[in-house]
C-alpha cells in the first residue's frame, strides 16, 4: 500500500490545535463528529491514516480532557442501527464508553437528547442506572433551533439537566448522526454561563477537508458517504467574505451558521466565530504527503459506496435517490462500476463456472477467487486460497480434511435442520484451526490471516449476516452485487 497521510504529524498538529483552542475559554465543549475507534473510511481515502488516528490524538490529551456520549432518544425507539457494524445505537453507546474507559479516559456520562418520555428511552435510562452509568436528559424544545429567544432561556435550555464536568476540554461524541451532539454543547455552554463558566464551542470533524478544493475526490468521497443525509459540500460564504479565503465546508452547517451566531451571541455576549470554518479545528488537510495517492483510494472509496448503497436499496434501507447522487459523483470524476477489478474477476469467475464466486485483491494486485462449492461457501473458498497464495503453499494442498468438513456440514444440515451444506467463512477458519493443530501447513495458513486486513474483495451475490460479519472482522473491504443466490439472473 503506497502511503498517503503522515498519521504522526497529524497527531501533533491536531493536538497542538486543540490546546490552542482551549486556551481561549475556561472550558470548551468540543463535538466530535465521526467515528473514534474505528474510523475505516479516513483510512480507505487517506491511505496511512490508522483507524484509532483520532482517538491516539486525543489520547495525548487525556488528562484534560473528559468525555460526554449522546444517544437520541427517538433513535432508542426506533431501534436504530449503525450501517456499518449493525449495532443498534443503544448498545452502541454503552460499547463506545467502555471502550473509552479501557483506554483510561474520563466518560462523565450519557445524555439522552431530545427526551420526552419515549417509552424504549425510559426503559433505557433505567437499564443505565442498573448498571450504574450517570444518566442525564435534555429535552425536546419546541422552535428549536429559530425560536433563538425561547431556547436560549430557562424554558428553553434551562430546562436540560446540566452534566457538571471538572476539566477543561469535553467532548462530546455519539453513536451516529443525529445523536443531538451539537444541541449538548450549546445547552451545556448555556447552563455553565448561567453558573459563571467560560465556556466555548469548536467542531471536530474529519470530512469534509476544509483546505483542499471543493470537488477534490476526497471531498467528494465525503459526500458519497453521506449520500443518505443529502449532504452536499459548498464553499463557506461566511470565510470567503470574512477573510477573503476559499474553505470548504457542508451544507448544514453553513444553512445553520447563522442561528448558532445568534445563539453564541446570546449566550456569550459575542460570537467568538465569523464563519462555520472557523468552528472548526481539522487538521487533516495539513497532513496529506501524496495527493494522487489520496485521490486514487479516494475514487476507489466512491465505487465501493455505489455498491454498498446499491445493496441498501435492494433491502429498502435507502432510496434510489442516493444511488443517483453517487452515480452522478462518479460520472465527475469520470469513473464507473467496473473499474473495480476485483467486481469484474469476481463476475467472470461466476460466468465461468455458473457458481457464486467471490474475488480477494492482494497486496501485489494480484486477484484470487474462489467460487461455490458443496463444502465450502465462495468467500470461505477464496479466503482460503488467498490464504495458501500468502503462506506460498501449494494451491492443489488439501488444508482442511474432508473428515473435519463433513460433520461440520452433516451438523449444520441433519441436527440442526439447516440446508447450507457450504460452510461460511467463519466456520471455515475454525475448521482450518483445527487443522492446524495437527497439519504445519495448515497452521502457516492461518497466521496469513492478519495480511487480509485493509484487502478488497467482491461477491457476487448478497452475503449472510454471519459471512459479513467475519469478513469486517477480518478487516476486508468487500462489496456485493444486489442478488440473492436464488435471484434468476446472468453475469
Amino acid at each position: 500500500m503506497n502511503i498517503a497521510f503522515d498519521n504522526d504529524k497529524y497527531i501533533k498538529l491536531q493536538s497542538e490545535k486543540i490546546e490552542e483552542r482551549i486556551s481561549h475559554f475556561d472550558k470548551l465543549y468540543m463535538e466530535f463528529g465521526g467515528k473514534l475507534f474505528d474510523d475505516s473510511h479516513a483510512s480507505r481515502v487517506l491511505p496511512g491514516f490508522l483507524p484509532d488516528s483520532k482517538l491516539r490524538m486525543l489520547y495525548n490529551l487525556k488528562d484534560l480532557c473528559e468525555i460526554i456520549i449522546t444517544i437520541n432518544a427517538n433513535d432508542i425507539e426506533n431501534n436504530k442501527i449503525r450501517g456499518d457494524n449493525e449495532t443498534s445505537y443503544d448498545a452502541e453507546t454503552i460499547r463506545l464508553k467502555e471502550a473509552f474507559e479501557d483506554y483510561g479516559f474520563l466518560v462523565n456520562g450519557i445524555i439522552i437528547t431530545q427526551f420526552d418520555n419515549q417509552p424504549k428511552a425510559v426503559k433505557y435510562q433505567k437499564y443505565l442506572d442498573n448498571l450504574g452509568i450517570a444518566s442525564y436528559l435534555t429535552y425536546d424544545i419546541k422552535g428549536y433551533p429559530n425560536n433563538i429567544d425561547h431556547i436560549i432561556s430557562k424554558d428553553g435550555f434551562g430546562k436540560n439537566e446540566r452534566v457538571k464536568t471538572t476539566r477543561p476540554l469535553v467532548v462530546i461524541t455519539g453513536p451516529g448522526p443525529g445523536s443531538g451532539k451539537m444541541a449538548t454543547c450549546l445547552s451545556q455552554m448555556y447552563l455553565d454561563h448561567e453558573a459563571g463558566i467560560n465556556a466555548g464551542y469548536a467542531k471536530f470533524e474529519t470530512f469534509p477537508i476544509w483546505n483542499l478544493a471543493l470537488k477534490h475526490p476526497v471531498n467528494m468521497a465525503y459526500e458519497a458517504a453521506t449520500a443518505n443525509l443529502d449532504d452536499v459540500n459548498m464553499i463557506d460564504p461566511y470565510h470567503l467574505d470574512a477573510y477573503g479565503e476559499l474553505a470548504v465546508n457542508y451544507n448544514r452547517d453553513v444553512e445553520a451558521f447563522p442561528i448558532l451566531k445568534k445563539m453564541f451571541e446570546k449566550i456569550m455576549g459575542t460570537c467568538p466565530y465569523k464563519s462555520p470554518t472557523d468552528m472548526g479545528v481539522n487538521m487533516v488537510g495539513f497532513c496529506i504527503e501524496d495527493e494522487e495517492e489520496a485521490k486514487r483510494a479516494s475514487k476507489e472509496e466512491i465505487i465501493r459506496r455505489y455498491y454498498n448503497t446499491l445493496v441498501d436499496f435492494r433491502y429498502a434501507k435507502e432510496s434510489y435517490h442516493a444511488v443517483e447522487k453517487i452515480e452522478m459523483l462518479m460520472s465527475q470524476l469520470e469513473i464507473s462500476p467496473e473499474d473495480r477489478d476485483v467486481a469484474v474477476k469476481a463476475r467472470e469467475k461466476a460466468k465461468m463456472t455458473g457458481r457464486e464466486a467471490f474475488a480477494i485483491r492482494l497486496e501485489s494486485g494480484e486477484i484470487i477467487t474462489g467460487k461455490k462449492s458443496d463444502l465450502l461457501s465462495a468467500p470461505s473458498a477464496a479466503i482460503l486460497n488467498a490464504l495458501k497464495k500468502l503462506g506460498k503453499l501449494d494451491d492443489e494442498l488439501l488444508l482442511i480434511s474432508p473428515h473435519i468438513i463433513e460433520p461440520v456440514s452433516n451438523l449444520k444440515t441433519k441436527s440442526l435442520g439447516g440446508k447450507e451444506t457450504s460452510l461460511s467463512a467463519n466456520e471455515m477458519l475454525i475448521a482450518l484451526s483445527i487443522s492446524g493443530t495437527t497439519n504445519p501447513l495448515s497452521h502457516m495458513a492461518i497466521e496469513q490471516i492478519g495480511k487480509l486486513k485493509g484487502l478488497d474483495a467482491h461477491s457476487t451475490v448478497l452475503l449472510e449476516d454471519s459471512q459479513r460479519s467475519m469478513l469486517r472482522k477480518l478487516g476486508i473491504n468487500f462489496t456485493q452485487d444486489a442478488y440473492l443466490g436464488n435471484d434468476d439472473y446472468e453475469y
